[in-house]
């Protein structure tokens, strides 16, 4: 027969059993819910991270890009200042018309500062665009100054050169400026 004190020994030491069971279970499902935070965190942090990896890379870049421009462009002001002071020289010689006696210096030296200017331009990069009358008008490298019917040309022809333009390495500084053919085709 069975005996009930055992019984009633066998239910207490199986309660306590299934306690320590569902505390183990219980510690044991807080650790796998503090593990996958943890994971979760690993996870977020390494997203951070390797956004700002990529930023910073970005800035770097960014920041090199700048750099070159500076280099290239940087003188843009100055060489735009400049070029008026080629153009007055340039306007000068025309002025001075032939060399004689009397201007034979003047006329020299004002070219030798014209030609001094002119390699200093080119040691920087700037370089002069020189349209002939006759040359076709590119409007992304000529300003249109006047129209005017000229005989014996075609529309779209420069007939007159009032200023030679200028690149600053493959930077339009300034367009020529130049007179064009109005002439309607026949």
């Amino acid at each position: 027969m069975a005996n009930p004190e055992n019984d009633d020994f066998l239910d207490d030491v199986e309660s306590a059993e299934a306690e320590a069971y569902a505390d183990d279970l219980e510690e044991f499902d807080d650790e796998a819910l503090e593990l996958d935070e943890i994971k979760a965190e690993r996870d977020e942090l390494r997203d951070k991270w390797m956004r700002a990896m990529a930023e910073a890379e970005n800035a770097r870049k960014r920041a090199d890009k700048q750099r070159r421009e500076a280099e290239m462009y940087g003188g843009s002001k100055l060489a735009r200042d400049l070029l008026p002071v080629y153009d007055n020289m340039k306007r000068a010689l025309d002025a001075a018309g032939e060399k004689s006696e009397t201007n034979a210096a003047l006329i020299e030296g004002v070219e030798l500062t014209m030609r001094e200017l002119l390699n200093t331009f080119k040691k920087h990069g700037i370089e002069p665009i020189s349209p002939e009358p006759g040359d076709k008008f590119d409007p992304n490298i000529h300003e249109a100054m006047f129209e005017a019917p000229v005989p014996g040309t075609k529309a779209g022809e420069i007939i007159q050169v009032s200023a030679e333009g200028f690149w600053l390495s493959d930077r339009l500084l300034r367009p020529a400026q130049v007179g064009v053919s109005s002439m309607p085709a026949s």
